[in-house]
């Protein structure tokens, strides 16, 4: 399930996913499960979108691992293969992993100029977690 690209300039699941994908994966997280149909009746509420499109990328993320198909009788339905926050929190540590293996020490200076920023739980839970740290590695 990991994504390969991820877009700074992008916002939201626009991060890790085509505009198209990003709006399918949404439906399929509030649903849980929807066919092609499903799906492609969703979208055209915003603008008309061919069948072939909708099963195309519906396809390619069961590909990248991100949905699953089952079949009832002829009907596929689409679910996701985790839910949006697993999938987020998987997404997130591997991009923290990545940046830590390529830059070391300066991701985790910016990554705490930014916490400044941001309100005290934020702050007391990475010092919980850096004391847990501590404690795991003495």
């Amino acid at each position: 399930m990991d994504i390969k690209n991820f877009k700074y300039g992008e916002v939201g699941l626009n991060r890790f996913f085509g505009p198209l994908e990003a709006k399918i994966m949404q439906f399929l997280w509030e649903s849980n499960e929807l066919s092609i149909k499903d799906v492609k009746q969703r979208l055209e509420k915003e603008k008309p979108v061919n069948f072939n499109t909708v099963m195309t990328v519906m396809n390619r993320l069961i590909d990248k691992g991100i949905l699953e198909k089952r079949l009832v009788g002829r009907l596929s339905l689409y679910q996701p293969t985790a839910t949006k926050e697993a999938f987020i929190e998987h997404q997130s540590k591997k991009l923290t992993e990545n940046l830590l293996d390529e830059f070391g020490g300066v991701v985790i200076n910016h990554m705490l100029d930014a916490i400044t920023e941001v309100d005290q739980s934020l702050l007391d839970r990475l010092e919980q977690k850096i004391q847990q740290l501590k404690k795991e590695k003495a």
